[in-house]
């Protein structure tokens, strides 16, 4: 099968709707703290999607995973576990920064260290991006991307500038510039490690082609070694939350305990582009309001309310099915992109940011934040699809440039 740049940013789009759509199953979940139905989607997300599919869609997987190089399943397996510190350290670079300059900060170093690190390892930077027209355009096609989540980032700005005052304080009530700014440097280079990881995995890629499965399918080996490493850093996580908030009991009981912990923050990574309602609510949990599903109503003690076990659980295995795909399209996608692979980055980053944005203004996320701020998620979102169609063209002049 050749490189099909055009359908490389198809897969990419799909990547991008799945990222910017898992988490509204989870906002059906009901009576659940965040770490329960968290890890419950994430065995999903994590092991069961990866394994299950990579089992019907690839040749002889447990060959191949036992054939691999050592330090291809380490590295696969370790990068994949300083993604997941990248994604717990996201939820600080907003408590200090702010929901908008936060995530502007954070996405923004994730797209640019996730792009250009590999070719730049790889000692590919030089002759293949910036001595090429095509890697140019590529590289041209990273910075409308960059500049489009800047737009959104100031588009967030310029709506926070529209709250209270008392939403204001409550929103950024910790501020620190310089805290900020080392949390976010650590948690968008930490985030951009996946793309490490399954650069990594290249000769796991090579050994399931010898293998004879297709090269659409190549990169579904991969994901299983680096999502194993995100899981555990996720599973010690709400491990620990789920032991200090005394919440173990929902994965087996549906009766509610009415002495369970008010305030459950939402813990996001950057990679996954959480919608803007997501993010606010780690804001609004630090000022004591209650904006998470586990919440329960006063009732007297003498009344037991209950949690649909069954539905939370169905509700937990479409969102993490869905937060998998968006990984499982990115594999497709990268696999049609060429010499340029790693411009895949890019493509999932700015579509993330784009469906996730769509998402927030279906939910009217951003009612009453003001016609600037209007104006400037606009262009944003016309900067990162034009990103997404100068990076497939890029890719498509490598390929007419490698024909002849």
């Amino acid at each position: 099968m050749n490189p099909n740049p055009a359908l490389g940013v198809l897969f990419h789009w799909l990547g991008g709707l799945a990222s910017g759509s898992f988490y509204v199953p989870y906002r059906g979940v009901k009576r659940w703290a965040w770490e329960t139905y968290w890890l419950a989607g994430g065995f999903f997300s994590w092991i069961i999607a990866p394994w299950i599919l990579a089992s019907f869609l690839t040749k002889d997987l447990l060959a191949v995973l036992g054939q691999a190089p050592t330090s291809a399943l380490f590295w696969a397996f370790f990068f994949g576990l300083l993604w997941g510190v990248g994604g717990l350290t996201f939820g600080l670079t907003m408590r200090y920064l702010g929901l908008s300059l936060g995530m502007a900060v954070v996405l923004g170093l994730c797209a640019a260290f996730g792009t250009l690190m590999p070719p730049i390892f790889r000692g590919q930077f030089v002759t293949q991006v910036l001595a090429t027209s095509s890697g140019r355009v590529i590289l041209f096609g990273i910075f409308v991307c960059l500049a489009g989540i800047a737009a959104a980032g100031l588009a967030g700005i310029s709506k926070e500038r529209v709250m209270s005052p008392e939403q204001k304080r409550s929103a950024i009530r910790e501020f620190d510039l310089r805290k900020g700014i080392g949390v976010a440097l650590l948690s968008g280079v930490m985030s951009a490690c996946f793309a490490y990881g399954l650069a990594a995995g290249d000769p796991i890629k090579t050994l399931t082609l010898q293998h004879g499965t297709a090269k659409l399918w190549q990169g579904l080996p991969v994901l299983i070694v680096v999502l194993v490493g995100g899981f555990l850093t996720n599973f010690i996580w709400c491990l620990i939350l789920l032991t200090r908030n005394k919440t173990g009991f929902q994965f087996f009981s549906s009766v509610i305990r009415q002495d369970g912990p008010k305030d459950e923050p939402i813990i996001e990574t950057a990679v996954d582009a959480p919608s803007r309602e997501v993010a606010e609510r780690i804001g609004s949990s630090q000022s004591g309001q209650t904006q998470v599903a586990v919440m329960t109503p006063e009732v007297p003690a003498s009344a037991a309310l209950h949690a649909p076990m069954l539905r939370n659980y169905l509700l937990c295995a479409l969102a993490g099915t869905t937060w998998y795909f968006q990984f499982f399209f990115y594999t497709m996608g990268e696999s049609q992109m060429g010499r340029y692979g790693f411009s895949s980055w890019t493509l999932h980053m700015a579509s993330i940011i784009i469906f996730s944005s769509l998402w927030g203004i279906g939910f009217k996320e951003w009612k009453g934040a003001g016609s600037r701020a209007g104006y400037l998620l606009t262009l944003a979102l016309f900067l990162l699809v034009a990103s997404t169609v100068i990076v497939g063209y890029g890719n498509y002049l490598g390929l007419a440039n490698a024909g002849q």
